[in-house]
């Protein structure tokens, strides 16, 4: 059982830029998710990157102004959000799963679920 934790959301201007951290108990052999909930809305994914961390997939909202990365010697992943705006203000979770080579934008493949950090976007 990996335990995931969320850290660096918080309020940000339209433009500005956020790193957010997923801290996990173990990441070997995981594929790791970024994804967020608006209020109202559905959960959406955002980015993930596979186990060995050669292989990356981003939601089309985000292509270009987000980055994810992961070091597994500190079981970390991160996620650098750039060009922020108003849109992307949610919650955003991380996740992990094992999807072999590819990872998908889907949450049905991730197991297990961090506790989620907030984003907010507004001047």
């Amino acid at each position: 059982q990996v335990q995931l934790a969320e850290s660096g959301g918080g309020l940000v201007q339209p433009g500005g830029s956020l790193r957010l951290s997923c801290a996990a108990s173990s990441l070997t052999a995981y594929s790791i998710g970024w994804f967020r909930q608006a209020p109202g809305k559905g959960r959406e994914g955002v980015a993930c990157v596979n186990s060995n961390g050669g292989g990356t997939n981003y939601a089309d909202s985000v292509k270009g102004r987000f980055t994810i990365s992961r070091d597994n010697a500190k079981n970390t992943v991160y996620l650098q959000m750039n060009s922020l705006e108003p849109e992307d203000s949610a919650v955003y979770y991380c996740a992990a799963g094992i999807t072999g080579s590819n990872c998908p934008n889907d949450e049905i493949e991730y197991d297990h679920w961090g506790e989620g950090t907030q984003v907010t976007v507004s001047s």
